[in-house]
């Protein structure tokens, strides 16, 4: 099935006149004074057309959607209460019941405003913390911390928020104390830290800005309705894609440099076995042109520079990690290639559990998200890469290795694919539905496995968490409808809704492959059973408890959230009726958590979330922080050995480095092993599946 969940709609984005602005010539001083661009402007009217034309809601912009979207935009900028003082906002407040009218006529300047407003106080309590510094703090005394401010009110004036942030150094001070960090060193560090932020605050630019105004605007329809800026919609294309073209190394900003982090196996910046981690690029050049020195250079410009087609040349001046911009740069000169991310692909791994006696070997496919090269795929290129596609390869060997079933590990996997979700079922069953789209129009579409082939008809098990949405409910829920298999592990994510990816055409050709683009929801999907699984997620056969609730984490968390409802089911037949089959295996899993230490330590990580969720405070007491940590530490110290125990390891010695070999326990791996290996080898188990 070649259908393209990603509609391919470009807008033309022309330039025209907006009413006159309601904020003009306010500068902000200690800002960048960012001001807001013609075609962002433009751009803000069209996602305003957008979504009350095209999206699944069809919202009507007004004052009461405006309301939300200044929330949102307040939140966006200050969530924990940190920078903004209460008068700042009280002078926003003007500006409420407008947010509505200024998304409909593209008039930015009250959003702008409030955002060099934010960089202001952002900027002077960096200042500030530098200040903190010079001090010789007291921690003897019995003060504390707050960290999360967010249900707290904002600073009543300077001084307090004065006192806030001398707490926040002071505990920074601390943390690196108890780190057994050189005294002499502290303040070093800090000040290094606060200086790059600085630094990169000076960094920030009116797309950056206008980044998290449309983010305000966006998350005031639905959770899911997004807007992307030209280097985000890069990235969005890459993660989708699981590719790039470029060289093949992760770039980070430090001190004012841009650095090498890694390097890809086998990509043209490893073949030519030149650059070293941490070394520094200070220049880039195109094929024979002339070097740009981009020292101090934002990160994701920097990249823009590096990046290119493959098969073209990029030249870098390039400093060792220890020199500086006095030494002569070594010159390096790499032709770009195309980088497929295989870290973020599919990966599979064989383990064994033994039962009476006999070993029963699984094969576990780790799946991260539903991605497809869709450009690849129309460019004719038949090695595209997409996630159905390498799971079939990974089946195929795992078949010929003789696994004696099959567990997909969709854990926090958020989805991507419509399409790959509807083909990646079509892997374990034959022909029939996977799931039901309804349009912003009402109408619904059932989208089927039209391919009979089947790539594995043995034993199969899905695992899923709370963070497994949207791509990954679609194929756990349709696997669940059919009997094919057992989901087991937590209640997924509840994103029952569809996106389509809406290019910003620009009509600039300077400028035409950088394109902004918003994902826009225009349908939900319904399994074929007929439910949604917005909200409520696709609940598994075999439950875990989980130690994110659902009130604030998963769709039902989200206010803007569209409704849970049903449709018509589809017409399709069940491989087998499970019901039975799941109610002894969950038999035997309860009996086996009732004496299992992993699910007893669940339980108490549980409640240690739930308790940490209401602290907001640490204290500043040195004695009182290092007892707590103290404390913590050998709680885990001791778990960690009552687990090696369990499982035949030997015991660690405290202070010792922690050997990783021995560290890659799964609890919920194991033990969906173990329901597998019931279902096989247990006579007590009604064997009904048509595998």
């Amino acid at each position: 099935m070649l259908k393209k969940v990603f509609l391919g709609i470009f807008i033309a984005a022309t330039i025209a006149c907006s009413a006159a602005p309601r904020v003009v010539g306010i500068d902000v001083p200690g800002s960048n004074n960012l001001k807001p661009d013609p075609r962002q402007s433009q751009v803000t009217k069209e996602i305003a057309d957008l979504v009350a034309n095209l999206g699944y809601k069809k919202i009507t912009l007004n004052d009461s959607i405006g309301s939300v979207i200044f929330n949102n935009y307040l939140k966006g900028l200050d969530g924990n209460k940190s920078y903004f003082l209460a008068s700042d906002v009280q002078d926003f407040e003007k500006y409420r019941k407008t947010f509505d009218d200024d998304m409909k006529s593209g008039d930015l300047t009250a959003a702008f405003y409030m955002f060099n407003v934010y960089q202001k106080r952002y900027n002077e309590r960096m200042a500030f913390s530098l200040k903190e510094l010079e001090k010789n703090f007291d921690y003897t005394k019995n003060d504390s911390y707050v960290y999360d401010r967010e249900k707290l009110d904002y600073f009543k004036n300077l001084e307090e928020s004065n006192q806030s942030w001398e707490n926040k150094v002071k505990y920074d001070v601390l943390n690196l104390k108890l780190s057994k960090q050189k005294d002499s060193l502290i303040n070093a560090t800090l000040k290094k830290r606060y200086d790059n932020l600085i630094s990169q605050s000076k960094k920030i630019n009116n797309q950056d800005a206008f980044q998290v105004i449309m983010t305000a605007f966006t998350s005031a329809i639905d959770p899911h309705t997004s807007y992307f800026n030209p280097a985000n919609a890069a990235n969005f294309t890459i993660d989708m894609a699981r590719s790039l073209e470029g060289i093949g190394a992760t770039l980070a900003s430090e001190n004012e440099f841009v650095t090498i982090k890694s390097v890809v196996p086998g990509g043209p910046a490893d073949k030519i076995k030149q650059l070293k981690i941490d070394d520094k690029i200070i220049g880039v050049a195109q094929g024979t042109e002339d070097f740009v020195d981009i020292v101090g250079w934002r990160i994701d410009n920097a990249i823009e520079l590096i990046r290119g087609k493959k098969g073209t040349t990029v030249r870098l001046k390039i400093l060792s990690k220890d020199q500086d911009l006095s030494a002569t740069p070594k010159l390096v000169s790499i032709v770009r290639d195309k980088i497929i991310l295989e870290d973020q692909s599919v990966q599979k791994k064989i383990k064994s559990v033994t039962k009476d006696g006999k070993t029963y070997n699984y094969g576990i496919i780790e799946i991260p998200a539903f991605y497809a090269d869709w450009a690849a795929m129309q460019a004719g290129d038949p090695n595209y890469k997409s996630t159905t596609r390498d799971v079939r390869l990974i089946l195929d060997s795992l078949k010929k290795e003789n696994v004696d079933g099959v567990i997909i590990d969709l854990r926090t996997n958020g989805g991507g694919s419509l399409t790959e979700a509807i083909d990646l079922t079509g892997l374990f069953i034959t022909k029939g539905p996977v799931v039901q789209v309804k349009d912003y129009r009402g109408k619904v579409e059932v989208d089927s496995d039209e391919d009979a082939s089947v790539s594995w008809s043995g034993p199969l098990a899905i695992m899923t968490d709370r963070f497994s949405a949207s791509a990954s409910e679609i194929f756990a829920g349709a696997i669940q409808d059919y009997g094919r298999g057992v989901i087991i592990g937590n209640t997924t994510y509840g994103k029952g809704t569809v996106q389509s990816a809406i290019a910003m055409k620009r009509i600039d050709s300077k400028f035409a492959d950088k394109n902004d683009q918003i994902n826009l929801t225009m349908g939900k999907f319904y399994r074929i059973n007929g439910n949604s699984t917005q909200h409520k997620g696709v609940i598994p056969d075999i439950l875990f408890p989980t130690v994110f609730p659902a009130d604030k984490y998963g769709e039902s968390s989200e206010p803007s959230a569209l409704p849970f409802d049903t449709i018509k089911s589809s017409n399709y037949t069940k491989i087998a009726d499970l019901k039975t089959t799941i109610s002894e295996l969950n038999q035997l899993h309860n009996l086996r958590m009732k004496t299992s230490k992993d699910y007893e330590y669940l339980l108490q990580d549980i409640q240690e979330f739930k308790k940490r969720e209401t602290e907001t405070a640490l204290p500043l007491n040195e004695v009182a922080l290092k007892k707590q940590r103290d404390e913590q530490e050998d709680k885990n110290f001791k778990r960690d050995n009552d687990l090696r125990k369990l499982r035949g390891l030997p015991a660690l010695v405290k202070g010792a480095s922690k050997p990783t070999k021995e560290d890659n326990f799964d609890f919920m791996q194991d033990e969906s092993m173990k329901i597998l290996t019931d279902y096989i080898a247990d006579p007590k188990i009604v064997k009904n599946v048509k595998f």
